[in-house]
């Protein structure tokens, strides 16, 4: 093989090059090393990277390759023939990789409790750091390439920067309660913590990650349609109340029962009505008989005794305090009348509604009765 006596790469103008191997190994001690900025050249012998070289012009001897010469015991003086592999590294940073996840991460918003397929994207640069452990890393998937550009690398970097943000953003949305919709004031947070657990990465590639940045996390259009309605609901709830908001959605539901065909409409109408009870609890009142107390009587309303809220005709309980509101009826022992138990007389016969005190036991025991219910004295007329 002919003695190549000038070692140079012109690089290629789009600089998407990270690797070039150069083509020939046959050298002698006076050939001539041509390294241009943003190069760096790196004398290799038996899979191991051993002298570099920054941008600059020089004549190869025993005093500028000192390991090499070591490793194949050039001897000094005149231009000894040496074998070795020349390989120019692109040294400036790559600041235009982007990224983004493959396949989105199904998650439950934490607020608003729907399932949401969160996606990430974003951007990050990098920067050949340590010449020797990079290209010792590499030089096995080389083969007989004479170009490596930044996709080689950049197709498996993707991976590990997925795998590491979803667990990220996952993380904060699950563990830390935030809502997706209200991610976006924390994104410079996840791009700091997304850099520092991926830096380790890279580094075992002797790669430095420059920067990195997720510009977005979002989800698809179709998911962005059924937070909406939720949010549409949300607003509805805060206007006009918990009680009416609940009488609505029973509407609703009975409007849809009604619109379809068929036995199912009753069962339908029956799951709706579950829902919305269940809705109901969730904000702290009973769907069922607040709505159908409304339904019956739309404007009539009680007060609260202890906290002064007007809850529907009918609720047993106050929704804002759960004190005890409907007004228990008891029977009149003479005229069989049912009577609300803070009455003193029957309206219909005028009999006492008083509770009967036993003089024996002190035991409370209803209008009417003449035999004690707890020790079984007479009780006075």
């Amino acid at each position: 093989m002919a003695i190549i006596d000038v070692i140079k790469f012109n690089g290629i103008r789009n600089r998407d090059w990270l690797v070039y191997r150069y083509p020939g190994d046959s050298f002698v001690c006076g050939t001539q090393l041509i390294v241009s900025e943003g190069q760096i050249a790196v004398f290799v012998k038996g899979g191991q990277a051993l002298d570099y070289f920054s941008p600059g012009t020089y004549t190869l001897s025993t005093q500028n390759i000192p390991i090499l010469q070591g490793l194949i015991n050039i001897p000094f003086g005149g231009r000894t023939p040496f074998t070795a592999e020349v390989f120019f590294i692109n040294n400036t940073a790559k600041l235009d990789i982007l990224w983004g996840t493959t396949d989105p991460i199904s998650l439950i918003d934490p607020k608003y409790a729907v399932r949401l397929r969160v996606r990430a994207f974003g951007q990050f640069a990098i920067k050949i750091s340590d010449y020797r452990v990079f290209l010792t890393e590499l030089i096995g998937a080389l083969g007989d390439s004479q170009i490596v550009k930044y996709d080689l690398v950049i197709k498996y970097f993707k991976g590990v920067i997925v795998t590491k943000v979803k667990t990220i953003i996952a993380d904060i949305i699950i563990n830390q309660k935030i809502s997706v919709l209200e991610i976006t004031p924390r994104l410079e947070e996840i791009s700091m913590s997304s850099k520092d657990k991926l830096s380790s990465e890279f580094e075992r590639f002797g790669i430095l990650i420059v920067n990195f940045y997720i510009s977005s996390v979002n989800f698809p259009d179709e998911d962005f349609a059924t937070v909406n309605k939720i949010l549409g609901e949300k607003a509805a709830f805060d206007i006009i109340g918990d009680n009416r908001y609940n009488v609505k959605r029973s509407f609703d539901v009975m409007e849809s029962a009604a619109s379809n065909e068929g036995g199912g409409n009753l069962a339908t109408a029956g799951i709706g009505l579950g829902l919305g009870a269940g809705a109901g609890i969730a904000v702290g009142n009973s769907f069922a008989s607040s709505a159908g107390s409304i339904i019956n009587t739309p404007a009539k309303t009680i007060a609260c005794k202890k906290c002064g809220m007007m809850n529907a005709d009918g609720v047993k309980f106050c929704s804002n305090c759960g004190e005890k509101i409907q007004i228990v009826k008891i029977e009149c022992s003479s005229c069989k009348t049912l009577v609300d138990e803070n009455m003193k007389f029957c309206p219909n016969c005028g009999c006492s509604m008083l509770k009967k005190i036993c003089s024996g036991c002190h035991a409370e025991n209803l209008p009417g009765t003449k035999f004690c219910c707890e020790c079984g004295t007479k009780l006075e007329g």
